[in-house]
């Protein structure tokens, strides 16, 4: 919980996100500092990332990092999918108007994966 890998899926690697249970913005910072040198590091257009938000709060301060943080990776990525929107689907369309970013929302980190390799 709480934290970052690279992952690879049929070949392809998935910069993974965990932010599942994370409830304070310094968790959801930890995470996001862990993510920023490797997005931001790479090739235009080439990222695919897999965030999992189960259970994880949603205050004004964490919105304004996700705004930041989605908005400033914009560049660099390829495809993003989400996991574990359950109650948070408003909070999620709303950061996508903000940010104008594409992110497609899965039942499971499986279909999630499948989806990305196939971008």
């Amino acid at each position: 919980m709480c934290g970052t890998q690279q992952i690879t899926y049929k070949g392809k690697l998935i910069f993974y996100m965990d932010f599942s249970h994370c409830s304070k913005a310094v968790d959801i910072k930890k995470v996001i500092n862990e993510s920023l040198p490797f997005i931001r590091s790479q090739p235009p257009a080439t990222v695919l990332t897999l965030s999992d938000i189960t259970g994880m709060s949603f205050t004004q301060e964490i919105k304004d990092l996700f705004n930041e943080f989605i908005e400033g990776n914009k560049p660099f990525i390829k495809a993003s999918a989400v996991t574990g929107l359950n109650g948070l689907q408003l909070i999620f369309n709303g950061l996508l108007r903000v940010t104008h970013r594409e992110i497609n929302s899965f039942n499971t980190d499986t279909e999630a994966k499948e989806w990305l390799v196939s971008q």
